[in-house]
């Protein structure tokens, strides 16, 4: 059965966790994050989850070469701190 490489990114503030994987070919995005162990490193929420940036569900089938990524929860709602720079500004 043929293989494919993938990577799992988890990206924190300071550092980014990253690992590669050799998978089977069909394999999921959820089989990848559990591959990757980083359910027991991370909070893994398996619907904040993409590839390349898009966001996708769990039991998506992954390519030879994709970029799993593993999304945090906001620290602040992106309007919240617009509107709070904007208020240091005016001031």
């Amino acid at each position: 059965m043929a293989a494919i490489r993938v990577e799992v990114v988890y990206a924190l503030r300071e550092v980014v966790d990253a690992v590669s994987l050799r998978l089977p070919a069909g394999a999921t995005v959820s089989e990848a994050i559990a591959a990757s162990g980083f359910g027991e490193r991370h909070t893994v929420d398996l619907n904040a989850v993409g590839i390349f940036g898009r966001r996708v569900p769990p039991h998506t089938r992954l390519a030879d070469g994709d970029r799993v990524e593993l999304y945090r929860p906001l620290v602040l709602d992106p309007k919240e701190q617009r509107r709070r720079r904007a208020g240091r500004k005016r001031r």
